[in-house]
C-alpha cells in the first residue's frame, strides 16, 4: 500500500476527525456542564476551528525550525512537538473557553484539561480506525475487523 495521502484526503481526514469530535463532545459537555446544547456546540466548534488553525500554523513553523536546527525526526522531537503544540493550544483555548462560557480562567483551564484527556485516546482510536479502513479500501478488501 502507498502510505502517501493527497491534500484532499488529508483535509477530509481532518474534517472527519473534527466532525466526529463535535458530535461526541457537544452532548458530553452538555451533560457535564448542564449548559444548553447550542452554547456547548458553539464552544466545541470554536475550539475545533482554533485547533485546526493552530495545527496548520504550528506545524508549518515547527517544520521550519526543525529543518533549521537540523533536528532528527525521532521520539524526542515528537515529544517536544506534542508538548509545544498542546501547550500553545491550551494558552489560546483557555481564554476562548472563558469568554464563550463567561467563566473564570481557572474553570476554563480545568474544562480544557478534561477535553484534552478526552482527545488523547480519541485521537489514537480515530487515526488507527481511519488507517485500518483506508488500507481496506485502498487494497479493496472487505472490512472484517
Amino acid at each position: 500500500m502507498n502510505p502517501t495521502k493527497s491534500i484532499t484526503e488529508r483535509v477530509l481526514q481532518a474534517l472527519g476527525f473534527e466532525g466526529l469530535a463535535l458530535l461526541i463532545c457537544t452532548p458530553l459537555l452538555v451533560w457535564i456542564t448542564g449548559r444548553p446544547a447550542l452554547e456547548m456546540g458553539a464552544v466545541t466548534l470554536g475550539i475545533s476551528l482554533l485547533a485546526l488553525s493552530w495545527n496548520v500554523i504550528f506545524n508549518s513553523l515547527f517544520d521550519r525550525l526543525r529543518t533549521r536546527l537540523q533536528l532528527a525526526n525521532d521520539g524526542w522531537t515528537r515529544v517536544v512537538h506534542a508538548l509545544l503544540f498542546e501547550g500553545g493550544l491550551i494558552l489560546m483555548a483557555v481564554p476562548l473557553i472563558a469568554a464563550l462560557m463567561k467563566i473564570s480562567l481557572l474553570e476554563a483551564f480545568i474544562l480544557d484539561i478534561g477535553v484534552l484527556l478526552f482527545f488523547l485516546p480519541y485521537t489514537y482510536v480515530y487515526h488507527w480506525g481511519y488507517d485500518v479502513l483506508r488500507e481496506k479500501i485502498v487494497n479493496k478488501t472487505p472490512v472484517t475487523q
